[in-house]
């Protein structure tokens, strides 16, 4: 008769796992963490050392996490505008490149899937670039492309804030989804082999996305909203969609995104980050500190890796097991559940998941094949389109009208 395995033997069998299917995850703000941190001085903040207490991203926490391919965000925030925003995301694919550069035994430049499978065949983490935020082209087909010229492999069609031709989830409605330009937005995305993002989108948005898209979509880093009724989740009814489109949403890690307790108390801890003249979003040590000063007397709700382990349960039984992944959103939230604390967390979510019965098979496509397969996908798609039709040049102007003043 054999023993039942402890927990220490499914983690043992967890790292194991993922040392031949190491985890793509979706999602990580090294990039803008380093922007805010040291203006993007390496030499002040290198991952090669540990930066345990600084940020939750260092190369062997990356290592210990078994992670294997990374899209790292080359975000910036939607308080960027026009030119600006697309200079700034032009310095955050530059400092991708120069991480590239300076860890290049650690870390492989991707852009396809093969690159993917050599990087790990090489032992080397695959590194790709998301753009976080449709405002990045500034209404501009063209700068599109440049984007992915540039390396970027997925573009999230909105960020916080609604863009001109596209609704966000947590912004008031403004063109009911996607608008005309939307949709060729879209289309370009597809011809150009950008995968397109639907975190951070409205409902309408994702659907309008599906209704348009002929490639793949990912969800780079939302989790289950009848699991955690948040507007930045997803719907059942899209989850449902995947498997005829094709897609693969990344569960994500932020508590007030999965845990219904955390979800009140995360906007009283927001608002007095705002009250000291600070964004919400900042993850700087002072923003930190007043964070732990506010908990001292408003104590947090805390995310542990069974309440991922629930969004993944449920995902997996809405989309199918071929169609989820992992985009944990690490240097991108101030808080992250206990035992996933920092990229080194994630033996500890497949862990659980082994002790809730899920197989070696089907952790494997969660890890790593799925991330793979719609990367690849969108590639075949690309290939085929870009054969058969030319670069859009349409304008916002002409597919949507003028913008009206004050609008």
């Amino acid at each position: 008769m054999s023993a039942v395995p402890t927990a220490a033997d499914r983690l043992a069998e967890a790292r194991e796992l993922l040392a031949s299917a190491p985890v793509v995850d979706g999602h990580n703000d090294l990039p803008w963490a380093l922007r805010e941190h040291v203006r993007y001085d390496l030499d002040k903040l290198d991952i090669a050392a540990d930066q345990t207490g600084t940020l939750h991203t260092d190369l062997a926490r990356l290592r210990a996490g078994g992670v294997g391919a990374q899209f790292w965000s080359v975000y910036v925030p939607a308080r960027l505008t026009g030119d600006h925003a697309v200079s700034a995301t032009l310095e955050q694919i530059d400092v991708v490149d120069q991480l590239l550069a300076r860890y290049g035994t650690e870390l492989a430049p991707a852009l396809t899937a093969d690159d993917m499978e050599a990087a790990r065949a090489q032992g080397r983490i695959a590194s790709l670039k998301g753009a976080e935020g449709g405002h990045s082209i500034n209404n501009s087909l063209a700068t599109l492309r440049a984007l992915h010229a540039l390396g970027v492999r997925y573009m999230t069609l909105t960020h916080n804030d609604n863009n001109d031709w596209a609704d966000s989830a947590t912004d008031e409605p403004r063109v009911g989804g996607l608008s005309a330009f939307g949709r060729e937005v879209v289309r370009e995305m597809n011809r150009s082999g950008v995968l397109v993002d639907l975190s951070h989108v409205a409902a309408t948005t994702m659907r309008d996305a599906l209704d348009t898209t002929a490639a793949p979509v990912i969800f780079s880093h939302s989790s289950a909203r009848s699991v955690c009724d948040h507007p930045r989740n997803v719907p059942d009814d899209v989850l449902e969609r995947l498997p005829a489109n094709g897609g693969v949403a990344m569960a994500t890690f932020v508590p007030k995104f999965i845990l219904p307790a955390a979800v009140a108390w995360t906007e009283r801890a927001d608002a007095n980050l705002r009250a000291h003249g600070l964004h919400h979003l900042d993850t700087t040590p002072r923003a930190m500190e007043i964070h732990r000063a506010f908990e001292a007397v408003d104590p947090r709700p805390v995310a542990t890796v069974a309440t991922v382990a629930d969004h993944l349960d449920h995902m997996r039984e809405a989309a199918g097991i071929d169609h989820i992944g992992i985009g944990g959103d690490y240097d991108g939230t101030a808080f992250t559940p206990a035992g996933l604390d920092d990229v080194a967390g994630y033996p500890n979510l497949i862990a659980e998941l082994l002790h809730r019965g899920w197989s070696r098979a089907d952790l494997t496509k969660l890890t790593w094949s799925n991330a793979v397969r719609v990367l690849r996908d969108a590639e075949d798609v690309a290939r085929d389109l870009s054969s058969r039709t030319a670069p859009s040049n349409a304008t916002i102007d002409v597919l949507d009208g003028p913008a009206t003043p004050g609008a």
